[in-house]
């Protein structure tokens, strides 16, 4: 018998309790320079020849200012995990030259993030500008007790935000004029009135507050969906946010499901070169879909062959990840003591 879900294969989620599974792959594994390709492409010509030598004017222009900034932030090499965990216990201790150090020796990780955000209405330089605000609160929020590589724990704040800037901007190319401006004293209001009562304001609420019609509010908040941001500042002066006084019942971990999803996605681009039958053999060799591993003698009764083309096939798999360069990455993962 044949298993037919080959075609349906997903590593859709890998707890991080299964690492010790994969750390299984361990010998395949190297150090990653994750910054070795910092070319920068220049955006596609807009299509209206009128403006062709602006657009090229400028992208020559941003190229430079890119190329100004790249040599402004050097080359320095990786830092290894013993020297994130050193440099994080100097920032709890209030040295700030440790946290610069932190942030300049990751620069080039934000570069290489924004890159792959390029023509989604921002330029290079001021994605790159929104990431190293990311790398910055990562610095800030890096717990080293948690056992986590720094380089993986920041590039989801960088990654959001990124993409959130990305979403802003386009929000606000959408909307007319006079609509943005009621949004923003919406907003203002919401935040004023969370500080107030300790929770979401009503529609009827934020009617009476705006003197606006209920029917208006509502409208508004299907354009703005959730525009309450986490991290919006409530009251003081302590940049506090609202994040700080909500717990998230249904989310005891997030830095875990973090993890967790950053490894899924490489996993995913780490199989996807090789056929959907050796995809399924790894995958259930070393349990990445559900943290269950099967034996060699399980598989092949699942899928019909023998113990030992089993065995073949997993040998087979395993030689062409030894050649693939985004294995390396997935080292940041695995414990680096």
């Amino acid at each position: 018998m044949v298993i037919s879900g080959w075609s349906d294969l997903r590593v859709s989620s890998i707890s991080l309790d299964g690492l010790d599974n994969i750390n299984k792959l361990e010998e395949l594994i190297e150090q990653e320079e994750e910054l070795n390709e910092l070319e920068v492409n220049a955006p596609e010509d807009v299509e209206d020849t009128e403006t062709k030598k602006e657009d090229v004017s400028y992208k020559e222009s941003e190229l430079n200012s890119i190329q100004i900034y790249m040599n402004s932030i050097g080359k320095r090499p990786l830092l290894t995990a013993i020297e994130e965990v050193e440099l994080a216990k100097r920032i709890k201790e209030g040295d700030a030259t440790a946290k610069n150090f932190l942030i300049t020796s990751n620069l080039r990780l934000v570069v290489s993030i924004a890159k792959r955000y390029c023509g989604l209405g921002l330029p290079l330089l001021d994605l790159i500008q929104e990431g190293n605000t990311g790398l910055i609160r990562a610095v800030e929020k890096y717990d080293y007790t948690k056992g986590y590589r720094f380089s993986t724990y920041s590039t989801w704040w960088i990654r959001q935000a990124i993409t959130r800037a990305i979403s802003d901007k386009a929000r606000n190319i959408r909307l007319p004029v006079h609509a943005n401006e009621t949004i923003q004293k919406l907003k203002k209001i919401k935040r004023q009135m969370i500080a107030e009562l300790g929770r979401y304001p009503t529609e009827q609420e934020l009617a009476t507050a705006s003197e606006l019609p209920v029917a208006k509010i509502r409208q508004l908040n299907k354009i703005i969906k959730n525009t309450i941001s986490l991290e919006s500042p409530i009251g003081g002066d302590d940049d506090r946010s609202l994040m700080d006084f909500i717990e998230d019942e249904t989310n005891k971990n997030p830095m875990k499901n973090t993890i967790s999803k950053l490894l899924s996605e490489d996993v995913q681009g780490l199989l996807a070169n090789l056929s959907q039958r050796e995809q399924y053999i790894l995958s259930m060799r070393y349990g990445l879909a559900d943290n269950n591993p099967r034996s060699l003698a399980e598989i092949g009764q699942e899928m019909g062959i023998t113990r030992e083309r089993v065995r073949q096939l997993e040998a087979k798999a395993l030689r062409k990840l030894k050649h693939q360069s985004a294995l390396k990455s997935m080292n940041d993962y695995l414990n680096d003591d």
